[in-house]
């Protein structure tokens, strides 16, 4: 990736976090009274803000609650998980080292909340390498728009063409792509069989080991 500019996803692409997600929803739901949630509503869901996703949720499935207490009650859990237990990706402090030394001016953009990036990306030693963090919620659109790519590219100062959007999951590749980004595609075990095709849609891929 020879780019001057990098806009990188958290969950997934650096951190390895994935798990706790997909373990948080299955245990919310369950508390619910949810024992199976349809494979198509979760791949809807992948690209969304929490609030989005517990408004599908909620709207789908027949929940009794709110978006807002379900989104209070998953940021509480989720936070004690990116307090004490997760975990850089190898390779990626590396390759941010490598690239912070390049001049490639970085930043994050996540569907996460801006204060969990922040816990999380201070507690394991690299938020000084990114110039600033994005949230879907402070922009208002998930990854399933381009609004966020394109928001943190403006606050870059640069252009799609000139910029490189690394992600690992296959909704958010479509939609760099589409909206003129480098992608590079990064594998997660959260994505499975999906992975081939974010190969074939991506310019290069990357697995972190």
């Amino acid at each position: 990736m020879d780019k001057p500019f990098a806009i990188f996803d958290m969950d997934g692409t650096l951190v390895d976090s994935m798990g706790y997600w997909d373990a948080l929803t299955t245990e919310y739901l369950h508390s619910r009274g949810i024992e199976r949630v349809p494979e198509q509503l979760l791949q809807r869901t992948a690209s969304m803000t929490i609030a989005e996703t517990m408004a599908v949720f909620i709207r789908e499935l027949g929940l009794k609650d709110t978006p807002e207490r379900a989104q209070a009650e998953l940021q509480a859990i989720m936070e004690g998980h990116y307090r004490r237990d997760v975990e850089l990706k190898p390779g990626v402090t590396k390759l941010l080292t490598d690239l912070f030394c390049r001049g490639t001016q970085m930043c994050v953009v996540s569907a996460t909340p801006e204060p969990l990036m922040e816990l999380c990306l201070t507690r394991l030693e690299i938020r000084e390498r990114f110039r600033f963090i994005l949230s879907c919620e402070s922009v208002g659109a998930g990854k399933d728009r381009p609004d966020i790519y394109y928001a943190a590219a403006a606050r870059l100062g640069a252009a799609p063409e000139d910029t490189a959007v690394f992600e690992d999951s296959l909704s958010a590749v479509r939609t760099a792509k589409w909206a003129g980004f480098y992608v590079v595609g990064v594998r997660d075990a959260a994505e499975g069989s999906r992975w081939e095709t974010i190969r074939e849609i991506a310019d290069e891929t990357v697995i972190f080991a």
